[in-house]
Order: structure tokens, then sequence, then C-alpha cells
């Protein structure tokens, strides 16, 4: 099993199309580079991360919300940081997005 997302811009009622998205794996005190995509026109993203790149541990899901929301968005990028225990299970990360809010939560 792997990771998903899914970007839902609150503000229109609707995905968030081609928001770029990048998930990295803590290695000791540095944060190593696991896989880059970008959201589908359903604001998806789903089978990117490589089979022998997951496994136990704490991954961070860095969203390019500034490409997407434009220069001057207030939240020029989302971060969330979260643990893997149970590798052998799906896990899926979604964003809700809006210019001036976000929130995040654990997704089946």
């Amino acid at each position: 099993m792997t990771l998903s997302t899914h970007v839902l811009d609150t503000a229109r009622g609707e995905p968030a199309a081609g928001v770029a998205v990048a998930l990295y794996r803590r290695d000791g005190d540095d944060w190593v580079p696991v896989a880059r995509g970008h959201t589908d026109a359903d604001g998806r993203l789903r089978d990117w991360v490589p089979a022998s790149a997951w496994g136990v541990g704490r991954y961070r899901l860095v969203f390019d919300t500034g490409g997407y929301l434009g220069g001057d968005a207030f939240f020029p990028e989302a971060v969330v940081i979260f643990q893997v225990s149970a590798p052998d299970r799906h896990h899926h990360v979604p964003l809700l997005l809006s210019p001036f809010g976000l929130s995040t939560y654990r997704g089946s």
C-alpha cells in the first residue's frame, strides 16, 4: 500500500487541479526527497510514491499552495508531517484549502 492525497478548494467548492506536491522522509536530522507530483483534474494524486521508498517512518508532505492560489497567497505552502507505523495500510492525507485557511485529516 502507499500514499494518496486530494486537494479541495473550499472557496470555489471544487478540486484543486495542478497543485505541486512533494513528499519527504525523515532520515536522522534531514528530510530526504521521496516523490513529487501534481494533483490531477479531480485534485487527486495517487500511485506516485515508489514502493521501495515507502515504509515505517516520519514523512512530510509539502503542497505548493502559492502556485495554485497565486503569488500573494497568505499560505504560500502547506506542510503536513505524519507518522507511518503500518506501511502495509493505505494512507490518504487530504488538504482542504482556501485563500485564508487550510485543514487536513487522515482519510481512507
